[in-house]
């Protein structure tokens, strides 16, 4: 795979660099400091994947991204940044990133991650050969029929160890309706959908954020065994972001005074994203 870094951060950039090449069959084809020479560089050279600072002086990571989709809408984002600011990770999350690396550069991470990027890479170019194979340019049939993405749901809060909690039932029924209608978690109105009042939205809301929650305990206890494993990180990232279970491990080992934090929309965006593969 081909890969490109822009980092400001000089350092940032040499890490990342060095942990990408200890994979023979990656190749880092390009790295700058500056956004602006990152677009048009990258623009004229065969990039697979990108790995982007969040906060640029001139252009935005963010910006960078949609500017870069609109001519290669193949190339594939890794956003790395120490921001911490739920609404801009959102935008990120929005504009086309695949996962999120958090600095201080975690090797382990960025090595799952990028080989997670990669994997899905390889994986849409076989469909895609095979799809020039059996019907020429045809888009394949979607095979999956609702039933399948329902039970991926219910394997995954199972993973998270929360599959019999009190608030199982709504998660699965809210991704349901995501699903169902194409939207997104904020997009749902849930006094709607469920035809509820105020009060019992409020009541609905903190069952499933408990359930949420004991998902993220749980996943930092299964970390501890299997730190670098491939679930366990696309889930942290997909479900939680990474940070918030690292931080959760913390503080189950009596090193940080809180644990992770959840988000709602990040959980449940993540989940029926991850529910579709």
């Amino acid at each position: 795979m081909n890969f490109y870094i822009v980092d400001d951060d000089k350092s940032v950039t040499m890490i990342l660099h060095r942990i990408i090449d200890k994979d023979m069959n990656n190749n880092v084809v390009g790295i700058s400091t500056d956004a602006e020479k990152a677009l048009s560089e990258i623009m004229l050279l065969d990039v697979d994947i990108v790995l982007v600072d969040l906060l640029m002086p001139h252009i935005s990571g963010i910006d960078l991204i949609k500017k870069l989709r609109q001519s290669k809408s193949r190339l594939k984002f890794i956003m790395i940044s120490q921001v911490r600011d739920n609404d801009l990770r959102e935008q990120a999350y929005e504009a086309g990133i695949e996962f999120f690396i958090d600095k201080p550069i975690n090797m382990i991470e960025v090595k799952t991650v990028v080989e997670k990027v990669t994997q899905n890479i390889q994986m849409e170019r076989k469909l895609s050969s095979i799809q020039s194979l059996i019907g020429g340019n045809t888009p394949a049939t979607p095979v999956d029929d609702g039933h399948q993405q329902k039970e991926k749901v219910r394997s995954i809060l199972t993973y998270l160890g929360i599959s019999s909690e009190k608030g199982a039932s709504d998660i699965m029924s809210l991704a349901q309706i995501m699903t169902t209608k194409k939207l997104t978690f904020s997009e749902v109105n849930l006094a709607d959908e469920y035809h509820i009042n105020e009060q019992e939205r409020k009541v609905l809301l903190q069952r499933i954020r408990r359930s949420v929650k004991t998902g993220l305990t749980n996943l930092a206890n299964i970390s501890f065994d299997n730190l670098g494993d491939e679930i366990v990180v696309e889930y942290s990232n997909m479900l939680y972001e990474y940070r918030n279970v690292r931080n959760e491990m913390l503080f189950l080992e009596g090193k940080r005074a809180t644990g992770g934090k959840v988000s709602l929309q990040k959980f449940f965006d993540g989940l029926v994203e991850e529910s579709k593969n």
